[in-house]
């Protein structure tokens, strides 16, 4: 069965977001599409994604150094145990749909800390003699993200991080197929903010067809 993981980040539903309103249009559409498919919503403001903090590094280092997983501070184990959780459901999984708006040139924390999660080298990656390689060769994935102004081209697209750091995690992690869906330019035009969300959904609709 094919899993697949829709991964929000976003405070607001789809009622007040654009990303997640172009989101659940995309979706709703891929369910009716692939009604045998396996879909997990991942909300990052409400799953318990752990930093990459002191506890972390003391978990790991005593693994490391051979140590029984019973043998680390119940933090430690708190902490590690769920970032190990949410990693093997990001390798089990076989398409990926990050939502997210665009803010301050890039996309909220909770996201980052999520990518933190699953760059783990063994899982998703892996170091060789020619240097890393990626391991999720067989994955695709998607990005809708929500632009308030324009960043597709011009000196703008150069200050746009969300999607273009994205794009490089893909790769990095060997991902062969890595699409961008954009909600642009609502906040510039707001007398087009409507036909300019409008539009996006249609394409949404349109990609969960071939996606």
């Amino acid at each position: 069965m094919t899993k697949v993981l829709y991964i929000t980040a976003h405070p607001h539903d789809e009622t007040k977001s654009y990303s997640m309103a172009v989101g659940k249009a995309f979706i709703d559409t891929y369910k009716e599409v692939h009604p045998s498919h396996e879909i997990t919503h991942i909300d990052l403001y409400k799953e318990y994604i752990p930093q990459i903090d002191t506890d972390v590094f003391n978990g790991w280092g005593k693994l490391r150094e051979g140590k029984a997983f019973e043998e680390l501070s119940t933090d430690e184990k708190a902490k590690v145990g769920r970032l190990s959780e949410i990693c093997d459901q990001f390798v089990n999984a076989d398409k990926y749909i990050f939502v997210t708006p665009l803010w301050n040139f890039s996309f909220p924390p909770v996201m980052k800390a999520y990518i933190d999660a699953v760059a783990v080298a063994g899982k998703t990656f892996k170091y060789t003699e020619n240097g890393p390689i990626g391991l999720l060769t067989d994955k695709k994935a998607l990005h809708i993200q929500a632009r308030g102004g324009f960043y597709s081209e011009g000196p703008a697209a150069q200050m746009e991080m969300g999607h273009r750091y994205l794009d490089i995690i893909m790769k990095f992690f060997g991902v062969p197929s890595f699409e961008g869906l954009f909600v642009e330019g609502h906040n510039a035009k707001p007398d087009q903010a409507e036909e300019i969300k409008a539009n996006a959904i249609a394409k949404a609709k349109d990609l969960a067809h071939t996606f």
